[in-house]
Order: structure tokens, then sequence, then C-alpha cells
């Protein structure tokens, strides 16, 4: 039998439940669980409705080209989208783990892909927390006594700036003309260079404000999901109140309907482009999390009965309906803007990851009491980066927890260092993006990491656990949960339809790929720069074959399918007599009940006379609420037969080394021994291959 893994020994000082540390047994890591429902919907919802709705997909969809972006995307929103939401969902709150540790129970060859999300995480989070940076330099700046962007007098601004009260001074428009919340953003806050190759120095204001950004996501969640989701129940909840208002104000202004025939009549001819499709799925899986391993970490914090599908839908809705909601405010917005510019509404503003921040200033500078509205704005915004900087954050600070709880708990102590040490590194990693040419590398690093990458990683997420793992044990372990098997659709997205179409846009992204470029194509990213694109986006995509190779490389076997087969073989525990995880059937090949497995902690003890053994002891999750995992809290019997084997009596003494590979089992006496183990135990036995999950 194998030995337990090393996460069986991590106990978060942060979450200490008052056990003695000095205990030599293997348990799994405690969590805390989202202390109601609530919670976690609005951690999903938070996460959905944060930057992927109100800053991605208005410029996603006005550099696809406006209403044709919509096709796309519901068609990969029905398809991908909502299926894959549940996958993970479901994957989290069974497992009870973070993506590297999900994904490696049910298939160890797959595992690469936790980690490739991981990966992916950690990129988004260095340059979202720019997103959260420039939302707090506008926040302030709304507290001048005059807007900056509501007038063409400031030194930045140029002599193409153009206002319609220039008309009454009989001033001639620029065919080049540009607003001064355009101008304002480039110029003032950006400071913007010519090109990604001169970098120049860093912009200090916005170092400044980046820094106090990720000092509020450090403290927001230093606690986990404890901190974390009371903070959530303000900012998940007040930029709803707020988009209403701003878009019953944006549809008033003069030339909205031009921005909406934009927005909902579709040239069908831009279908055929192979970025319309990338940027569709990006959205959507940027939106919803797929992917990235925010929503299996969320649903690890869930109680095993939760119901999933309920969950899913909700998100699916709120998100859809959001994104709908924000498109309208900024595309009426962007037609306000066209009309006073005299021009089309393609052709009004840059098409750049900045363009919220030419557009909403805008329109906030033409509401009454705009300071006010304007600071509210930023606020929200600030409010839904954060959203979203919880979720990247908590993926790789929950990754990083099962996968080294050893080191973590040696060389960093508590939880709050290792969350500490993250939002250092990852502000470290962001300082490329506050530098004059910031913005050319924000860009590069968001098309490449979260756009092309993001598609690999779903796709083999999803040939891990419906194909490999097996749709028809994922759908067995839902019905565990929830007492509701999935759908046929689901199962038929799961199988078939999602990985036919992730994979056919990846290949028509392949075919028809071209470079990204700045400004409506007036700047081209040179070579280099797009050999840097394509190695961040490595990093992800090499994840997965790359850990692969070393899984099948270990495996034990003669054969090249032999160890294919042990590869692929999930580490969770089933009954050989039912298949089910969970059952109390007796041993019915060994005459009598097996004793569970006994285990050192410390393998380089001698065994002999005299030796202390403590019992695997699991806590079961109706007596504490910080027990998540249900496959330690229900009542299991061996997943290996020990008939093969013949049982080790302990009392002979065993070289340390010979204690590594294989844990020994002592059978059960029929008359009960002072001398040796006085309590009974459970018969609950992690899986006989959890090695595998470091």
């Amino acid at each position: 039998m194998n030995r337990p893994p090393d996460e069986y020994l991590y106990d978060v000082e942060s979450f200490d439940d008052g056990s003695d540390e000095t205990s030599t047994t293997f348990r799994k890591p405690r969590r805390h669980l989202w202390s109601n429902k609530i919670q976690f919907v609005l951690a999903c919802v938070g996460y959905s409705v944060g930057l992927g709705s109100v800053w991605r997909f208005p410029y996603l969809c006005y550099q696809s080209g406006g209403g044709v972006f919509l096709i796309p995307y519901v068609i990969i929103m029905v398809i991908c989208g909502v299926p894959l939401l549940y996958l993970e969902l479901a994957v989290g709150q069974f497992t009870g783990r973070g993506p590297i540790g999900a994904l490696g129970q049910l298939c160890p060859l797959f595992k690469g892909a936790g980690l490739a999300s991981v990966v992916i995480s950690f990129l988004m989070s260095t340059y979202y927390s720019v997103i959260i940076a420039y939302s707090i330099y506008y926040f302030f700046t709304a507290f001048k006594p005059t807007l900056p962007w509501e007038e063409c007098s400031s030194l930045w601004n140029l002599q193409d700036c153009w206002i319609p009260a220039k008309l009454n001074q009989n001033i001639t428009k620029s065919p080049n003309s540009r607003t001064p919340a355009e101008l304002f953003f480039d110029r003032k806050v950006l400071q913007i260079s010519k090109g990604i190759e001169y970098v120049d120095s860093l912009r200090w204001e916005l170092v400044a404000c980046l820094l106090c950004a990720w000092f509020l996501v450090y403290f927001a969640i230093w606690k986990s999901i404890k901190s974390s989701a009371k903070v959530r129940y303000f900012t998940a909840t007040l930029p709803f109140i707020l988009i209403i208002a701003f878009l019953v104000k944006s549809l008033t202004l003069e030339g909205a309907n031009k921005g909406m025939q934009y927005f909902f009549r579709p040239k069908w001819e831009l279908l055929g482009q192979a970025q319309v499709w990338v940027n569709a799925a990006a959205q959507t899986f940027n939106s919803m999390g797929i992917a990235f391993g925010s929503m299996i970490s969320f649903a690890s914090y869930n109680r095993f009965s939760n119901n999933i599908l309920h969950d899913t839908l909700a998100v699916s809705f709120v998100n859809a309906v959001t994104s709908l909601l924000v498109g309208i405010f900024a595309f009426a917005t962007i037609g306000n803007i066209a009309t006073e510019q005299n021009t089309s509404v393609e052709n009004v503003i840059a098409d750049g990851p900045g363009l919220i921040f030419y557009v909403y200033p805008q329109m906030m500078a033409k509401m009454p009491a705009a300071r006010i509205w304007t600071a509210l704005f930023f606020f929200m915004l600030l409010c839904l980066g954060l959203n979203s900087q919880f979720a990247i954050v908590e993926v790789v600070v929950t990754s990083i927890q099962d996968g080294f709880p050893a080191m973590i708990k040696k060389r960093l102590l508590c939880h709050e260092m290792l969350v500490l040490v993250v939002c250092v590194v990852s502000f470290l990693c962001g300082l490329p993006n506050v530098t004059n040419g910031g913005i050319y590398f924000f860009q590069l690093i968001d098309h490449y990491a979260a756009s092309i990458s993001i598609m690999y990683l779903a796709f083999f997420e999803i040939i891990a656990v419906a194909w490999v793992y097996g749709v028809r044990r994922i759908s067995k372990n839902v019905e565990s949960m929830t007492g509701r098997a999935p759908s046929l659709y689901f199962k038929f997205c799961w199988v078939i339809a999602a990985p036919l179409l992730i994979f056919a846009v990846w290949i028509f992204c392949l075919i028809d790929y071209e470079a990204p470029t700045y400004n409506k194509g007036q700047y081209h990213y040179p070579v280099w720069a797009v050999v840097l694109g394509w190695l961040i986006s490595s990093l992800s995509i090499l994840c997965i074959p790359l850990y692969a190779i070393y899984i099948f490389a270990k495996q034990r076997g003669t054969t090249f399918l032999d160890k294919l087969r042990q590869s692929m073989q999930s580490n969770l525990y089933e009954c050989e007599k039912c298949g089910e995880h969970f059952c109390d059937h007796p041993d019915e090949i060994r005459g009598h009940e097996v004793q569970p497995m006994l285990v050192l902690k410390n393998s380089e003890r001698p065994i002999g006379n005299g030796i202390h053994f403590d019992a695997m002891n699991y806590s079961s999750a109706s007596n504490t609420p910080l027990t998540r995992s249900p496959i330690t809290t229900r009542t299991l019997h061996t997943r290996l037969m020990l008939s093969k084997s013949k049982p080790v009596d302990v009392s002979t003494t065993v070289p340390a080394s010979d204690w590594t590979e294989s844990e020994k089992v002592i059978p059960k006496d029929d008359s009960p021994n002072p001398s040796s183990i006085s309590n009974e135990i459970d018969d609950c036995v992690p899986s006989s291959s959890n090695s595998e999950t470091k």
C-alpha cells in the first residue's frame, strides 16, 4: 500500500483547529468552508461580473467589429461556457482541491493542465492589477475641482483635441481629432511612448497606485475565504446598482442609437475571420473563469452536497445579462462620441485595452454632478477589479498550498506569509506594465496569455475529465453529491460538442494567425516582441506535455501500454465490488477485516520494539466546519486486496529505507492486546495511488 501524500501532513497554522501540533498522524489539510451559499455565489458572480464583463467585453467586441462578435460569443457560451462551468464546479467540489490537486486525482497524466491554469492565473494577476491601479488613479483625479477630460486646455492636450463647444468658437475640426478623455489617458496617465521597444522609465504615480492595489488585495485575501468572502458582500453588489444608473443615462445621450446599431447589427462577412472567434472564446472563458482554475478553487470550499447546477445557471445568467448591459452602456456612449466627432463608430477611438478609459470618462462628464458620478464609477471599477483579482490570486495560493504543503509549513510558517510572497512577486512582475511603453506590453501578454493559451488549456482539461476520467464516472460523482445526474445535454457537450468547437477555433486561429497590433493597426509589434509573446504563451502550454512525460516516465511497467494505463488511472478510491467512491461493503475476499493503514510520520525512525504508531485519524465533516474532503470523511475499505501480500509483523525490525514506498499493514487481532494500539479507528483509507498528488 502506498504512502499517503505529503499534503496529509499539512495543516495551515492560520486554520488551526486546536489539534496537537506534535501529532504524527497523516491528514489532509483542513479548509475553511463558505459560511453560506450566498458567499460562494457572490464569489463566482463577482469574478464573472468583474473586469471580464466591464473592461474586456466592450474592448473585444469593438475590436471584433461590433454586433458580429455576439454570434460566436453566444454559440461558445452555450456549447462551452455553461457546460464547462458546471464541470469545473463539480470537479472542485468533489475533490476539495485546487486545479492541480483536482486534475491530478482524476487523471495524473493531465495534471499539467492544472499547473498550466495556475501559470495563466499568475500571469493575469500581474496585469489585472494594473487595471485596478488605473482605477485608483482616476478615482483620486475625480476629486479635482475640474475634471481634466472636460476641456482641451490642459498641457497634455494637442491641437487636434476636440469638444463640441469649439463649434461656438468657429474652430475648424481636425480630421484626426481626438477626445480629451483619450488624450488624458494616453498623454497624462500613461505618458505613452512610440512602442514597446521604447520602455523609457517607470511611471511613478502608477507604481504607487499599483502598490496600493496589491495592498488592498493582500488584506482582502490574507485569511483566505474567511476574509475575502466578507469583502465580496460589498464589492459584488455595488457595481450592479451603478451599472443600471449609467445605462439609463447613456441611452439618453445624443447619437446613442448610432452606437446601438453598431452593437446589434452584425457584419456577417466578419464571421470568417479567426480573430472574431478567438476573441469570443477568450471573452467566454475569461468572464466565466473557465480553465483558469478559479471556479475549481471556489468550489473546493463548498460543502459536499451543494447543488452546483443552480450555481452554474445563476452565474451564467448573471454573466450574460451583465455583459449585455455593459455592452449597451459602452456602445451608446461610443455612438455619442462618434456623433460629436462627426465620424463613424468604427473609427472614433482606438481599439486597445484602454478603451473603457476613453469611453466612460467622456460619458461621466455629461452627467449632473459629474465628479460624484465619476468617483462612483471608478470606485465601482476598483471593486470589480478586486473581485477578479481575489479569484485569480486565490487560485495561485490554493494550488501552492495543495502542491507544496510541507515546504510552506517549514519555510513560510503560516498562510498569511504565503499570500504576502505571492503578492510581492506579482507586484514586481507587473512593473513592466507601468512604464512608458507598458500599455504595449500589457496588450501583448493579454493577447497571448489570456486568449491563445486559454483555448489550448480548456481543450486538454475537458479531455482529462470527460474522456480519460470518463463522463460516466464524473456523472456518478455529481449524482453522489447532489442526488441528480447531469443531463444528456451536458454529457453531449462534455464529450463531443465542446472539445470539437474548441479544437476547431484553435486550428482556425493557427491557420489565420495575425500578430497583434495596437491602435487599429497603426502600430505593429516588432518580431522580438511577437517571439516574446509566444514564449509567454508557452509557459502555460508546455506545462501539459512536459508534466505528462514526467508522470509517464516515473510509472512502473514493462511495456508502453502498461505505463500509459497507470498514468491515466484515477487516484480516487473506488470500491471494486460496486464501483462507488463511498460504500460500506465488507471485505469479502479476506476472511477477516483488515486494520486500516498505520503509518509513521518520520521514516528515518527505526522500527522495532517500543515503536509507537499513530493511527489514521480523519475528523468528520459534521464535527468541524474546517474539514472539507468527502474522500476522507466517509468510511471506506482498502482499494487493494491485501491477500496478494502477507501481513507484516511490526515487531520485526525493518530498515528505515524500506519504509518509504510501501507502508506496513497490521492485521486486526480478534483478541484485544493492551500493548498494541488501544483504540479502534474507522476504515478510512486514502487512495492507494494518491502519492502522485503532491
